[in-house]
């Protein structure tokens, strides 16, 4: 990002004004008469429960939806509504909260692509090449600009789109939960640069979550609840429990949780290794195991192997050499079907590319994994009891939608997330593999989650949690592992590490140095 290109006049006159803004999506009000003004140099935190209007209020002033009254001025003009293109011009940038990337693309590719000619001289693509490696360096986004977009993590995708925004010398920058899938390292070296450009004029609107993210780098923060915005404060004058308490309309106490004794071996591995798939690493000699009734934590840097186990228990892959063993048996012929059956359930990492099909109601979603073995009946699927199961998961996990005939690529993120949850838990499932379950999750549903994996242990359920958040890490899990490159550090019991030592395992420090029973070098 040029900084000359940034730099604006200092003054009190609003670049983004939002005058009544109101959106409806058939019977359900998604904004209603929201108004507010973004200053030059300001950031404003935007805050709300799933479901409050964010998103919809953020793809009306990018152009994505059409706003049913209100308007959206930019820098004193009117913008034409539906018009993306007018607000790129304008000098809005927008980083979504879902990936909106090509697969088949490279990184540069997708970056410039609709700024820069494809297939343009080779000189141009060098230029644009070396311009996403100096930001990459500059943001400490690290991303292979080369790289094919399908062959990338979670968190690679996430960082190629922070940089298709910065690109684009964006003077208005809207960031919806941009660090949910960054390290908290990635994240404070993200808002260190980021607070550089604010200095030099340029505003940002902030979606995010993580009520510390918010308090470290907004100005002034707006609630909005069922479509409405209801409070606005000065982050200087507030506090995070009060944050909480406007979001969700009453006060929110945190689960607590205290170590729990290991029950059986449900899962164990024994010195397990699977192959690398391209740029993403497999298992190496990895031993872990998993017990009734306790949670075990996985923390790492996004694209360290957390998938290549996710996978293994899943059933998507087998072991390449060493033994898994399951009830103290070994499964035979390992397949999904054979782990669901198994009583292994799941909730995926990405819900929108492998947790749901988009253009499924909610009730195909909520039954995906389990139609065959529970709602069929002699071939035929039992649409009534399905139908039912699903009204039972909206209800019992405050999934806010029509009904259970909704396609469910019209929920926000988080409402997706609880009803993934949902059809998980009411399996009662004997494994759970939790992939990152509240990300994206506003602080509400993120109290709920927790509670819901806590009673799953209490009923005697052996939980995997796989995080990039240390602190949810270390709140929930009786015992922590530590992944880097496909290796697995020891265990460390509750309240045994600090961040800062996590971290250095994080970073692959420790692995090659002899260690004692506790994980410290020898």
């Amino acid at each position: 990002m040029a900084s000359d290109q940034i730099a604006q006049t200092p003054g009190t006159t609003p670049v983004l004004r939002l005058k009544n803004i109101t959106k409806r999506f058939g019977s359900v009000t998604a904004n209603d008469n929201v108004s507010f003004d973004l200053l030059p140099g300001e950031v404003i935190a935007l805050l709300g429960e799933n479901g409050a209007g964010k998103t919809t209020l953020m793809n009306i002033l990018f152009g994505q939806y059409t706003a049913d009254a209100g308007a959206v001025e930019l820098f004193g003009a009117t913008l034409p509504p539906g018009a993306p293109r007018a607000a790129l011009d304008g000098g809005v940038g927008m980083v979504h909260q879902h990936f909106t990337l090509t697969d088949n693309l490279t990184v540069w590719e997708n970056i410039t692509l609709g700024v820069e000619p494809l297939f343009g001289p080779r000189l141009r693509a060098a230029s644009a090449k070396a311009r996403i490696r100096a930001l990459a360096e500059q943001f400490r986004l690290k991303v292979d600009p080369n790289a094919k977009v399908a062959r990338l993590t979670v968190g690679e995708r996430q960082r190629v789109e922070i940089l298709k925004a910065l690109y684009r010398d964006a003077r208005i920058l809207i960031l919806d939960e941009p660090t949910a899938v960054l390290t908290p390292q990635e994240s404070d070296a993200l808002f260190a640069t980021l607070r550089e450009a604010i200095s030099r004029g340029l505003s940002v609107i902030f979606i995010s979550h993580k009520l510390h993210e918010v308090m470290a780098i907004s100005d002034r923060v707006l609630v909005l609840r069922h479509g409405q915005l209801v409070a606005e404060r000065r982050t200087s004058n507030t506090n995070r429990d009060e944050l909480a308490a406007l979001m969700v309309g009453a006060e929110v106490v945190p689960a607590k949780f205290t170590t729990n004794p290991p029950g059986a071996t449900l899962l164990q591995l024994e010195d397990v290794s699977t192959p690398s798939m391209g740029s993403a690493p497999g298992l190496q000699r990895v031993s872990l195991d998993l017990a009734a009734g306790q949670i075990t934590g996985l923390a790492g840097v996004s694209g360290n192997g957390q998938a290549a186990l996710s996978d293994l228990i899943s059933g998507l892959t087998t072991p390449h050499s060493g033994t898994m063993t399951l009830n103290g048996a070994r499964p035979v012929r390992w397949s999904p079907r054979r782990a669901i059956n198994a009583g292994i359930a799941r909730i995926p990492e990405d819900r929108h590319k492998t947790g749901t099909i988009a253009d499924f109601d909610l009730t195909e979603n909520a039954i995906l994994e389990t139609y065959a073995t529970r709602f069929s009946k002699r071939g035929w699927l039992d649409w009534r009891a399905a139908r039912s199961f699903a009204k039972a998961v909206i209800a019992g996990y405050d999934v806010r939608c029509p009904g259970p005939d909704t396609r469910i690529r019209l929920l926000s993120g988080g409402n997706m997330q609880k009803l993934i949850l949902g059809r998980v838990l009411e399996q009662s499932p004997q494994i759970i593999l939790a992939n990152q379950p509240v990300r994206g999750l506003d602080i509400g549903a993120v109290t709920y989650v927790h509670e819901q994996l806590a009673k799953a242990c209490s009923r005697g359920a052996a939980v995997l949690l796989i995080s990039e958040d240390l602190d949810e890490i270390m709140q929930l899990s009786d015992v922590i592992h530590v992944i880097s490159e496909g290796r697995l550090s020891p265990g460390f019991a509750r309240g045994t590490k600090q961040p800062e030592e996590l971290g250095t395992w994080m970073a692959g420090h420790g692995f090659d140095s002899p260690q004692t029973e506790d994980g410290h070098a020898a």
